[in-house]
């Protein structure tokens, strides 16, 4: 289906040449570090788990080979993802920016408008990855199986680390993250790379909470006696882990994990903010110019045993 192309516009001469689009989410999971990427993958690439009982065992004066070693693959498999708009330069000729285009017949798209629409198009791609990474679905176009959806279905994940999720509020946000970090198994609490990965509305409850005047028995002055003004975009912690807010997840879904754990598998990360615009008129001898992405991305995680859900059924439990 040919790009539909929407031009409303009062032009009647010289006029203004700012574009300005709605607002995007930040693809803050990849640009913040808080996965691991994987790049170089062509096709597919394995993860191996390695597992082992109480390896510990009552010495003798012979080798007796005890425990167990059990190896299991996972696999991650980015998907192809494109994007492929088309426009007319006739449509623009009639805007504001036609003086720009210049006066030959064989003109191109105004400079400002195709600066614009760059950076529109990969901070528009850098917004689907973010909510795919977390909460996309393979069978929608343009989407790839996110953690969500991957640890919804998968039955190593003890029951015990399903918490049961609930409309978070600045009232009770203290007792579901305690919920939460009560659930991270030994093991994992404490380590340097173990975050609990929010939703933006359970993390505006938590900087809300913080700030007091609320039922949460932090008082009325709040975390630093600075009230509601003592959040400035720092980082968050609850109970010595490490809070990390994913844009991507659902609201009231948080999951802990540590980031070595969890994969983001591409080509070549490059890919999603390289934006090719071609001028088809010297190919085809259209007025046409098109806009182009290509590129790879898919997610995965290691262990189930070592992730923790909230707000997240499970289906295969």
């Amino acid at each position: 289906m040919a790009t539909t192309t929407s031009l409303t516009t009062s032009y009647s001469g010289a006029g203004g040449k700012e574009y300005i689009a709605a607002a995007l989410l930040s693809g803050s999971t990849i640009e913040n570090g808080l996965i691991t990427v994987k790049p170089n993958i062509k096709h597919k690439e394995i993860l191996k788990k390695v597992s082992t009982d109480a390896i510990l065992k009552d010495a003798s004066c012979d080798f007796t080979p005890t425990s167990t070693v059990t190896l299991v693959e996972r696999t991650i498999e980015p998907k192809e993802l494109a994007v492929n708009l088309q426009l007319c330069k006739k449509d623009f000729r009639g805007d504001y920016e036609a003086i720009d285009m210049g006066m030959s017949a064989h003109d191109s798209l105004p400079p400002s408008f195709a600066d614009f629409l760059i950076g529109h198009v990969a901070a528009k791609v850098s917004e689907r990855i973010e909510q795919s990474i977390w909460n996309g679905a393979t069978g929608t176009s343009g989407d790839f199986d996110g953690i969500s959806t991957l640890i919804a279905a998968d039955a190593n994940l003890p029951a015990a680390q399903e918490v049961a999720g609930t409309t978070v509020t600045a009232s009770n946000v203290i007792a579901q993250l305690g919920s939460i970090v009560d659930a991270i198994p030994s093991s994992l609490y404490g380590n340097e790379d173990t975050f609990v990965y929010v939703s933006q509305n359970i993390a505006r409850a938590y900087v809300r909470a913080l700030g007091g005047f609320g039922a949460s028995g932090l008082g009325a002055a709040g975390s630093g006696d600075q009230g509601t003004q003592w959040y400035n975009g720092g980082g968050l912690s609850f109970d010595g882990v490490k809070i990390a807010i994913a844009n991507g997840l659902g609201d009231n879904k948080a999951i802990a994990a540590q980031k070595s754990n969890l994969f983001f598998g591409t080509g070549i990360l490059n890919d999603t903010n390289l934006v090719k615009v071609l001028d088809m008129s010297d190919l085809d001898g259209s007025d046409n110019v098109r806009v182009i992405m290509r590129m790879t991305g898919g997610v995965n995680y290691a262990i189930a045993e070592d992730i923790v859900t909230y707000g997240i059924t499970n289906s295969a439990n």
